[in-house]
């Protein structure tokens, strides 16, 4: 499977104007400053306490160390975390 997503990514991206996270399902991560994250594209939640969170996602996990940790606003696929974001890692499969 995942060699047909690399074949394909190329044409979906060009000829349908598919953003690459979307086409390879792939996180979307957008920091602001150090204490807002806003993640997309996510498959679940996995730890949360108030210094680290982690998300699953299709070949691995997102995991962000900090302190003092709110989950703001959470959808499905969508999660807003505030609080002093100190490092974030992406742990593949």
């Amino acid at each position: 499977m995942k060699k047909w997503r690399h074949r394909l990514h190329p044409i979906l991206t060009k000829y349908f104007a598919l953003p690459s996270d979307v086409v390879l399902e792939l996180p979307r991560l957008t920091l602001i400053g150090q204490i807002h994250l806003y993640i997309e594209n996510h498959q679940g939640l996995i730890v949360y306490s108030d210094t680290e969170l982690k998300l699953k996602t299709f070949d691995g996990f997102v995991q962000i160390i900090g302190e003092g940790f709110i989950i703001k606003m959470m959808l499905p696929e969508e999660i807003l975390l505030e609080g002093t974001i100190k490092e974030v890692k992406y742990i593949q499969r």
